[in-house]
């Protein structure tokens, strides 16, 4: 097989290629011609040399060129590419054009590519939605404790989709501004009398600055009575002082009783003295006795003048006993 046989061969196969794309293709282009939509018969066969789906941009085109909306098929394309949702993108255009909301494509890619629903944010627009709180506790000034639930009413704020808070960051500051006002209030009692007070002054702080939402209002759904958390603060308080002062009065007696041991052991000590003095007594009067200082006569005199105080003694301690027996 020479060169020019190879050259026939591989122009036929490139023509049947061609033919096959261009047959596939074919349905998408005549759909597009008859609805109005410019898209290329090429086009739509290159689509799927880059990986592009041509039924889901040709389905998109028709409904935006159908509801008036001008969008390019590179736009549609590029957005694909990028990751997007082409068809959430196009519904999207399409409410906010029905609802008279100013919305461009590449705003609306924007927030599609950012992770935001588009469609479900046009339609929040039109539609605000309803988001309850969950049961947020606060305490009083008095010391009774409220529990509330409320209800947000939200818009979603186009201009600020992209990089604004979500619901979260809405449902913290509303709960923070329900146990700021309870908190403030003197009496449990007054926002009973006025929970719309709550509504009024959260609504005051401008919750919804740095967020994709606009808050349009805050109703209270219910307030109920907790726990006395005052009187159970003040319990807990007269509890705590009580072991402290049976901690300080258990450490005084304990000091006290160190006190009485240590005296106790002094007198042993002194008692412990005195029989050794006494001890010394005898010693004493031998060595008088043998240095000439005492005489005999001196010791029995000394012992008589002892066996009378011992007499003494005995006496005073039975009459004492008698009177007090009288």
């Amino acid at each position: 097989m020479d060169f020019n046989q190879i050259l026939m061969l591989l122009l036929v196969v490139i023509v049947i290629v061609m033919f096959f794309f261009v047959a596939s293709s074919l349905s998408l282009w005549v759909q597009a011609l008859v609805s109005g939509a410019k898209v290329g018969l090429f086009n739509i066969v290159f689509m799927k040399f880059r990986k592009v789906p041509p039924k889901l941009i040709v389905k998109a085109k028709i409904m935006a060129v159908k509801s008036g909306i001008e969008i390019t098929t590179d736009e549609l394309e590029s957005h694909f590419l990028a990751g997007g949702d082409v068809m959430r993108v196009v519904q999207a255009l399409i409410a906010a054009d029905k609802a008279n909301i100013d919305l461009k494509f590449k705003r609306a890619a924007a927030i599609d590519l950012a992770g935001r629903n588009v469609l479900e944010a046009v339609q929040m627009s039109v539609n605000p939605k309803v988001i309850e709180t969950p049961l947020v506790s606060a305490m009083a000034k008095d010391g009774i404790q409220l529990k509330a639930i409320s209800r947000v009413t939200v818009r979603a704020n186009i201009d600020r989709l992209v990089g604004g808070a979500g619901e979260e960051t809405i449902l913290a500051r509303v709960g923070e501004g329900i146990v700021t006002t309870i908190g403030s209030a003197d009496t449990h009692k007054q926002v009973l009398e006025n929970p719309d007070s709550i509504s009024k002054r959260v609504l005051e702080k401008g919750l919804d600055a740095g967020t994709a939402y606009e808050i349009l209002s805050i109703d209270i759904a219910d307030v109920d009575v907790g726990k006395n958390i005052g009187a159970e603060l003040e319990t807990d308080r007269a509890e705590a002082d009580k072991k402290i002062a049976q901690a300080k009065a258990e450490e005084r007696r304990a000091m006290a009783f160190a006190v009485e041991q240590e005296m106790k052991a002094r007198v042993e000590s002194m008692r412990a003295k005195v029989v050794e003095a006494e001890a010394k007594i005898p010693l004493a009067i031998a060595d008088a006795f043998s240095k000439g200082n005492l005489g005999i006569m001196d010791y029995y005199r000394m012992k008589n003048i002892m066996a009378d105080t011992q007499m003494r003694d005995k006496i005073g301690s039975s009459e004492s006993d008698d009177t007090q027996k009288i």
